[in-house]
């Protein structure tokens, strides 16, 4: 895997994209370390922060409980865990909780008993819209638990 640290420009520009993408003001960094995962996967560790870059999307680590909290989240039952964590999407019957959100918001995925982040993925419909559907995928699972990123993360 190819590793490299980015200069304090390129770094806030990182800073930038990423904080446009959450809607949220990430703390001052002064250098990102970039791990090339494949062609379209970098993971990007800074200070307090680990970002997981996939295609065009920014996505908050699984590790990176504080910055995930920020997030809007939908909490899953039990059924859907073993789901979740084979990288399926989440399906509106396994829904028992949300937070609002809007289409392709970043949602987090929490489960229900631990209270435990299983995924990140981005909102395929406005949380608004939940209460009148009974079936269907509310969120595209693009980070889990157990994924490749993750593994790879724990060699890192």
């Amino acid at each position: 895997m190819k590793v490299n640290l980015v200069s304090k420009s390129e770094t806030n520009q990182i800073l930038e994209l990423v904080s446009s993408q959450w809607n949220q003001e990430l703390p001052k960094i002064k250098n990102f370390k970039v791990h090339f995962i494949d062609d379209s996967a970098q993971l990007i560790i800074g200070n307090e922060i680990t970002i997981l870059k996939i295609n065009h999307d920014y996505l908050p680590f699984l590790n990176q409980t504080a910055t995930l909290e920020k997030f809007p989240n939908v909490m899953v039952d039990m059924g859907a865990v073993k789901f979740m964590c084979n990288g399926a999407n989440v399906m509106r019957p396994g829904i028992k909780k949300h937070t609002e959100f809007l289409k392709d918001d970043i949602v987090c995925v929490i489960e229900e008993s631990q209270h435990k982040f299983l995924a990140v993925g981005k909102a395929m419909v406005d949380s608004s819209e939940l209460e009148n559907l009974t079936k269907g995928e509310v969120v595209k699972n693009l980070h889990y638990i157990s994924d490749k990123y993750w593994e790879i993360s724990k060699t890192i």
